[in-house]
């Protein structure tokens, strides 16, 4: 039975061969690797990425990094593309060829063909001296030592440079292109990155009943206003309809605290003053972080001076922002 050190300690010596790896590689990005990065952002067509094995299912990932950067992306297998699927690939397409080895038989079949066509074509292998390296316009080496497998055979060092290396070209392409969050949003609609990107606390606090009381409004109503909003909370607002305060359940348990005759209580002598803010055109995910800063629970929607509700922590994670 393997013991519990011994499993920390492959696993460890894994991470530690594929560290040295990305160190390795760090250093040894060339000419080419900012060529083929230009090369991508100044075409009119699609990457068409490719590969065989593991390095096929490395290739789907950064498709799918590329798209949602805003670089138009496909992927197509090698061993479907010389038996009808290279009609997949455009006049204006580059394609970029994934291989440790960089000497497959189907890599050796397909280049040339998309060479005819006229297409760029990028390579990423980890044998300077294969076919790839050679034979494609682009060629980006992953120097790798081996395999973080012990017998040195399965894919596991080489397929991490190339994710990384998929991941450093989306990442210069993003930056070429100025690719923004309003952009990024664009493309993830869906789901809870989608909501920290295009939430507003417009779509959110309209839920929330609006609990306000005036500056002279007595305990009685305090309470009637706190119960109304079910929030924990209500807001002092002066004659204009502006937020000037608020008013807790800590606030009231702390008046109780005090010798003060009830019946005399105005709204304006137990609010706290200057209370926390946010517009409702701000995102829920800064509400959040507002929220986190403050140590507090419950926000006032205010805009131009006018108040026009709360926001409770409740309703982000209620929205799956938390």
């Amino acid at each position: 039975m393997i013991s519990d050190q011994l499993i920390k300690d492959i696993a460890r010596q894994t991470i530690s061969i594929e560290m040295r790896a990305l160190n390795d590689l760090f250093g040894t990005l060339d000419g080419d690797f900012v060529k083929a990065v230009q090369l991508i952002s100044n075409s009119y067509g699609r990457v068409v990425l490719t590969g065989i094995g593991k390095s096929a299912l490395v290739a789907q990932k950064i498709v799918a990094t590329l798209n949602s950067t805003g670089t138009p992306s496909m992927f197509m297998h090698a061993a479907d593309a010389v038996h009808g699927d290279l009609g997949m690939i455009g006049e204006k397409d580059i394609l970029m060829c994934l291989s440790k080895s960089g000497n497959t038989a189907e890599i050796k079949v397909l280049l040339p063909l998309v060479k005819q066509f006229g297409n760029p074509t990028i390579g990423i292998s980890c044998d300077a001296e294969s076919y790839l390296a050679q034979h494609a316009d682009y060629f980006i080496h992953i120097p790798m030592e081996k395999e973080a497998d012990p017998n040195n055979l399965a894919p596991t060092t080489s397929t991490t440079l190339q994710m990384v290396i998929g991941d450093a070209m989306a990442m210069s392409l993003l930056a070429l292109k100025g690719f923004s969050p309003k952009d990024f949003s664009r493309f993830h609609p869906g789901g809870l990155l989608g909501k920290q990107l295009y939430l507003r606390i417009k779509d959110i606090y309209k839920n929330n009943n609006q609990p306000a009381v005036g500056t002279k409004d007595n305990l009685r109503n305090i309470i009637l206003s706190m119960t109304f909003g079910r929030l924990g909370i209500t807001v002092v607002v002066d004659e204009n309809g502006k937020a000037i305060g608020v008013i807790t359940d800590g606030d009231l348990r702390r008046m109780l605290e005090q010798e003060i005759s009830l019946d005399d209580v105005e709204a304006q002598e137990i609010m706290t003053q200057d209370p926390v803010f946010i517009s409702s055109e701000s995102l829920a995910v800064e509400a959040l972080q507002l929220l986190r800063e403050k140590s507090i629970t419950q926000l006032v929607v205010q805009d131009d001076d006018k108040y026009m509700g709360v926001i409770h922590l409740h309703d982000l994670i209620k929205e799956g922002i938390i």
